[in-house]
């Protein structure tokens, strides 16, 4: 019998259909993603057993509304294991990834209903469907061809198990790699330590050691291998350990060693791709993107790489000469990002560690990211304190049209903690969809260190681009206008995605932004524009840095999602197979180490970037482009705002967005921009 106080079993009554999180325990998701897979099996049964002809409203419009019980506990769900995990919900994401594997491959390779699409798409000429139904029908064919649809019964067999072992060992590698990172954290419990990181850095290792019940202080992780205090810590010694603790996670040994689990998840991948009629991962999944095929995707890598890494090395030149200038040890990795800033600070008079009393945390939201978007959009936020999120540091808004009308519903999760994975992201709780009557319900989360109870949250530069790009994702699906939930938002190609969180990353800068929001916390004056001149002259210093452990990342992606299954079969060493592959790349650097190294490249082990990650420069080759528009036509107005939400933001994925580039520029993108940008011309 179904719990009556099960918040999932009816809808929301809640603003949005926000969910009841206040009444939420880790049962009600059992039960409800049972009884939903339950409901759905039962009216995808009724779909394929119609014996009318297939019409798009009896399966396609049908198969759209199936499963509203799992889109109601699943996106909940999958936010409280990436950003509230315990124990309870690390097990439930172990016993159900397997099953909702499985049920997702009995619907999409389900041979009758895949004999409708195959007649509707046929047909598709003669079914007079607007754009988007066009567009839906196209996808839903063509998705279930890549997915094996087409294969005979003992292949979908195959194909089932290795889907639903590939489940188990994404969740493996995220819960393996978030308890590593957790232990890995620095404890440090002598002040002199600290030598180099200011109070508001101070004060957030003190309140992350006071969490733990420690004395003294604890530095934590972020995800990628550079870790922010180490462009401040002084001592040699505390940084090669905050270093080493981020190179080592997933790779000691032991329960949380993630290596095991990444050679499996490359394994079944190739031999997944071979089954499905492809070389590799990489070419099974990039027929589906907008790049078509690891060539091309190895085209642009390579075509920055020289440029790059001539780059880094004129870098380390100089970090070297600073370096002797000021009698320090030959450069280490762990030294480059003190060493740069010391590098910028002679060469720009910019110091960004100063920067910070600038970017006080409230204020950068609501008089930057907020305004941003009030300036092109016309948007209004007003905070509801009167409604619950899934964790008391959750900050709910509600988005309003300049006319009054309502948008939807942004929440922020902002501060770091145990219980949430690495890096910054948005999800969607509550899809956008004229067909559910749905407006959209948006997370952002971030992971800034918290301070200590009083004190302000001040941002680095870093963290306030992050913010701003995160929004970006927001506003895909804040402003998305379709009528179906599977084109809505940020349901586009994985490497169209990043283009509308990058070209938000411009309003950082932009003075009709930054003078709203660069002001210092306690003096109350706007930073002085001789130091945003100077920090905009220094806009591509370090470029080479960046853009080369980039690269890195991108192709250690590429080369080990493109092997073939004999090949995967006989790696064994995951640190020998890295080494070899940035070496044929050109991007061995020890100075330069990848922005993620395989034990913990999260983004394709366990984030749905495998093969994709990539996407990020091949997303900014047009989003340089936009930005170079925006800015030749006038900034932030709202009629350039209209102009990019219309062609960018509110198709979501109801058209080819290919097409919705060359409709905004009026020609297809050029790279030239790009490379401006990142210092590479």
């Amino acid at each position: 019998m179904n719990d009556p106080s099960n918040p999932f079993l009816e809808p929301s009554p809640l603003p949005y259909r926000l969910p009841l999180f206040a009444l939420i325990r880790p049962q009600h998701y059992r039960e409800a993603i049972e009884l939903g897979m339950q409901q759905q099996r039962v009216a995808v049964e009724a779909i394929a057993t119609d014996a009318a002809p297939a019409t798009f409203a009896n399966t396609i419009v049908a198969l759209e509304r199936s499963g509203e019980l799992l889109r109601r506990v699943l996106p909940v769900f999958a936010n409280a294991s990436s950003a509230d995990s315990d124990a309870a919900i690390d097990a439930l994401e172990v016993e159900f990834a397997p099953v909702l594997a499985a049920h997702r491959d009995a619907i999409r390779l389900d041979p009758r209903l895949y004999a409708r699409l195959v007649a509707l798409h046929a047909s598709r000429d003669g079914l007079e469907l607007d754009a988007e139904s066009v567009r839906l029908l196209e996808q839903y064919h063509r998705r279930a061809t890549l997915a094996g649809a087409a294969l005979n019964d003992a292949e979908r067999a195959e194909l089932t198990a290795l889907n639903t072992r590939v489940s188990e060992l994404t969740t493996d590698f995220q819960q393996r790699l978030l308890a590593d990172s957790n232990a890995l954290a620095v404890h440090l419990t002598d002040a002199d330590e600290l030598a180099g990181l200011d109070e508001g850095r101070r004060s957030a290792a003190r309140e992350a050691a006071a969490v733990r019940g420690l004395d003294g202080w604890l530095i934590t992780l972020v995800l990628p291998t550079g870790q922010p205090a180490l462009a401040a810590l002084e001592r040699d010694e505390v940084r090669d350990r905050l270093f080493q603790a981020s190179r080592s996670r997933g790779c000691r040994g032991g329960d949380h060693d993630t290596r095991a689990t990444l050679l499996e998840l490359v394994r079944l991948r190739a031999d997944r791709a071979r089954l499905l009629g492809f070389d590799d991962h990489a070419a099974a999944v990039t027929v589906d993107e907008t790049a078509g095929t690891p060539e091309a995707v190895a085209g642009l890598l390579g075509r920055l790489v020289p440029a790059a890494t001539a780059n880094a090395r004129r870098e380390a030149q100089a970090l070297a000469e600073q370096a002797t200038a000021l009698g320090r040890r030959p450069v280490e990795a762990s030294d480059w990002a003190l060493l740069s800033e010391s590098v910028r600070r002679e060469r720009f008079d910019v110091d960004l560690r100063s920067m910070r009393p600038y970017f006080e945390f409230d204020r950068v939201l609501t008089r930057g990211v907020f305004h941003a978007a009030t300036l092109l959009y016309g948007l209004r936020f007003t905070e509801r304190t009167d409604l619950v999120g899934y964790h008391p540091e959750t900050r709910v808004f509600e988005v309003f049209e300049e006319d009054g009308s309502p948008v939807g519903l942004y929440l922020l999760d902002l501060y770091t903690r145990d219980s949430k994975r690495g890096g910054a992201w948005m999800s969607s709780l509550v899809e956008q969809s004229a067909l559910e009557d749905a407006l959209p319900v948006v997370v952002n989360n971030l992971n800034v260190p918290r301070p200590a109870a009083g004190e302000p949250t001040l941002l680095t530069l870093d963290e306030t681009e992050t913010l701003f790009h995160e929004f970006g994702h927001a506003l895909h699906g804040l402003l998305s206008r379709v009528v179906h939930p599977s084109l809505s938002g940020t349901n586009v190609y994985r490497d169209f995605v990043e283009l509308p969180s990058q070209v938000n990353e411009l309003w950082v800068l932009r003075p009709e932004v930054l003078g709203e929001y660069a002001i210092h916390h306690e003096t109350g004056e706007r930073m002085p524009q001789q130091l945003v001149d100077r920090l905009l002259a220094s806009r591509t210093f370090d470029e080479g840095f960046a853009t080369t452990e980039y690269l890195a990342a991108a192709v250690l992606d590429q080369a080990w999602y493109g092997l073939s299954p004999d090949e995967a079969a006989a790696v064994t060493d995951v640190a020998e197979f890295e080494r070899t592959a940035l070496a044929a790349a050109g991007l061995d650097d020890r100075l330069v180490p990848p922005r993620y190294s395989s034990t913990y490249f999260a983004h394709v082990f366990a984030g749905g970037y495998d093969a994709g990650y990539y996407s990020y420069i091949w997303s900014e080759v047009p989003g340089a482009d936009i930005m170079a528009w925006f800015e030749a036509n006038g900034g932030a107005t709202r009629a350039n705002g209209a102009r990019f939400r219309e062609e960018i933001l509110a198709p979501g994925g109801s058209r080819d967005p290919r097409e919705s580039i060359r409709l905004l520029l009026g020609r297809e993108p050029e790279i030239a921009a790009l490379l401006e940008r990142r210092g590479l011309s």
